[in-house]
């Protein structure tokens, strides 16, 4: 590869601009993250966790400071690595079957249209999905469609899979189906994964690292190991001792850089009502 990180954020900031108002949002930010490594990203509402992901994926350029990606400066969206965002039902085109759907990225980087079928059959029974590459998204349900989105993610064959709340708008069962799924790939697949989430639970139970960021202007305020068996069990993980420490852990932290933003609200005062 010959870069020691495969992602290596250096003083990462964010300001947008309108007009003579300025907003910033990320400020400083410094990670890495490690081949086969699954890191999530967590923090308070509003802490600028998209616009941070999208500065790495080079989907919007950073103000200040740069990603690298295998040792290379981001300008653009890198060609070995996919993103996965919240909204499933804007991602998979209606029109076009599930199959269609996985193969639009392979069109793109130039897969042999000869090996495409076997790639995309692949891709859709890691995910449980076999058999279903002629169903249209509309006929699917929340859950089958993120799985579907998941399976195009995984067909164009990334060296990192960046994902975006991806389970925020399905329902708890389904959520928790995907977690293992997701984290059982990632680790059958040796998969590098960068996930972004506002669960703090699944953070803990997926991730081998937890970036946590503080308050807008966000930063880290916390890179934390997640010292947990590599085999992880939605009852048995959660039961351990250790799970629940290091939730409370990455809780603190989110209500503590939550505390200065309520303060200075709490002290505005209330504006006089003029009759």
């Amino acid at each position: 590869m010959g870069a020691e990180h495969l992602l290596d954020l250096q003083d990462l900031g964010k300001t947008y601009s309108t007009g003579a108002v300025r907003a910033r949002i990320l400020e400083g930010v410094e990670f890495t993250v490690d081949r086969g490594e699954f890191v999530c990203v967590v923090g308070p509402s509003g802490a600028g966790k998209t616009t941070l992901l999208k500065c790495i994926a080079g989907l919007t350029a950073p103000t200040t400071g740069r990603t690298l990606f295998e040792g290379e400066k981001v300008t653009e969206p890198p060609a070995k690595l996919a993103v996965i965002f919240q909204d499933y039902s804007r991602s998979l085109l209606p029109w076009l079957t599930v199959a269609k759907n996985i193969e639009l990225p392979l069109q793109k980087a130039r897969f042999p249209a000869r090996e495409r079928p076997g790639i995309i059959a692949e891709a859709l029974a890691n995910v449980g999905l076999e058999g279903k590459g002629g169903v249209y998204p509309w006929e699917m349900s929340g859950g089958m469609q993120q799985r579907a989105a998941i399976a195009r993610g995984l067909a164009y064959q990334p060296d990192v899979l960046l994902m975006d709340e991806p389970f925020a708008a399905v329902d708890a069962q389904t959520r928790i189906d995907l977690e293992d799924l997701v984290l059982g790939m990632s680790r059958r697949l040796g998969m590098t994964v960068l996930f972004v989430t506002h669960d703090i639970d699944e953070a803990v139970y997926m991730a081998d690292r937890v970036v946590v960021l503080s308050g807008t202007p966000a930063a880290v305020a916390r890179d934390i190991t997640v010292d947990l068996p590599g085999e992880r069990d939605q009852v048995q993980t959660k039961n351990l001792p250790r799970y629940g420490e290091l939730r409370a852990e990455v809780f603190g932290l989110i209500q503590a850089a939550k505390r200065p933003a309520m303060q200075r609200t709490e002290t505005v005062p209330a504006r006089r009502m003029v009759p």
